[in-house]
């Protein structure tokens, strides 16, 4: 007792009755303290408790708090079983994929998503294809990509759009998805006008003489056939050569062009019609004029010049020329012996 008849308690215990605290062992856990504070104290008292035990003890029980709940909802019943399984089946997955099996399943089905989006009654069943006069849906179908293993959601029509624009007789495109599972495709086609030989190869040109083509097969066969380097800087003006020519125009098997100047006419029974640089289209009409008149190119000629105006010189083919000359050989013959 003191001298006021209080009887003396020490502050450890002073301390343990105000705050109703349990005793504490030595050698125990440090954050059983904290965890004991806070099941008896009030909450006004939460504050000194923190201040009596120190921020170190309270951030230690609530990493071991975390770490305890994680061990407990792995105990849950199936929780376990779940992620055995998610890990079996990411261990498949990484084999399914390393062993080419992902690459096979791409390759024949497509991707992940687009089998997804089929599956889920997004297919692209019907293609639409309009505007194709020369190309082929195939062509066509080809250069956009698209196939079977594509869905229609996942389809990029811009993409689309920009591999068809690629194609050298596709002037315009547009790509519209249609859900569920309709792709329409509308294009416009450049107009093949001739083939273009040069330097061996023949291109089909436009009427801008622009070549949009590789001659491949007999599609463009019955086109205007022109020759010669800058022939087809001056495809319009062999065009209106050909509708001069009136009936002769389809016996024009090609248009040379000779020295960046002028034009030669190659006929489909191999005669050469030379014509002059300038005014060529009234020497069109002379060669027409003889034609029904004299059936000059259904002679035994190789050439037809029409270069000089007023002037018509023709070559003969060597069996003609052979002829002639032995036709002429008695006239010279009695001439020289009379």
């Amino acid at each position: 007792m003191d001298g006021g008849r209080r009887i003396l308690r020490s502050l450890k215990e002073s301390f343990a009755a105000r705050h109703s605290l349990v005793p504490i062992v030595a050698g125990d856990a440090p954050y059983a303290l904290a965890t004991a504070a806070a099941a008896s104290v009030p909450p006004a008292s939460a504050a000194a408790l923190a201040t009596a035990v120190g921020p170190r003890a309270l951030s230690r029980k609530s990493r071991g708090q975390r770490l305890l709940s994680r061990f407990a909802l792995l105990g849950r019943p199936g929780v376990g079983t779940l992620a055995v399984l998610a890990l079996f089946g990411l261990v498949g997955a990484a084999g399914f994929v390393e062993n080419g099996g992902y690459a096979a399943l791409v390759a024949s089905e497509g991707e992940l998503y687009d089998i997804a989006a089929r599956a889920a009654g997004f297919p692209i069943s019907a293609v639409t294809i309009t505007g194709q006069s020369r190309l082929r849906e195939r062509e066509l179908l080809d250069a956009a990509g698209v196939g079977p293993r594509n869905s229609l959601p996942f389809l990029d029509a811009t993409a689309v759009r920009e591999r068809l624009m690629q194609v050298p007789l596709v002037k315009s495109a547009r790509v519209m998805k249609l859900y569920p599972d309709r792709l329409v495709i509308a294009i416009e086609e450049r107009q093949p006008t001739a083939l273009w030989q040069r330097d061996g190869r023949v291109a089909v040109i436009s009427e801008d003489g622009v070549p949009i083509d590789e001659l491949r097969d007999q599609r463009y066969l019955g086109l205007p056939f022109i020759v010669g380097e800058g022939a087809q800087k001056r495809l319009l003006e062999f065009r209106m050569l050909m509708g001069k020519a009136g009936d002769l125009a389809h016996r024009i098997k090609a248009g040379v062009f000779v020295a960046g100047r002028r034009w030669n006419l190659e006929m489909t029974n191999g005669v050469t019609v030379k014509l002059p640089e300038w005014d060529p289209f009234g020497a069109l009409e002379t060669l027409a004029r003889l034609q029904r008149e004299a059936r000059i190119l259904d002679k035994d000629v190789m050439s037809i010049d029409l270069r000089i105006p007023d002037r018509v010189s023709v070559r003969l083919t060597a069996e003609a020329a052979s002829a002639r000359e032995a036709q002429l050989a008695p006239r010279k013959s009695s001439k020289s012996g009379g």
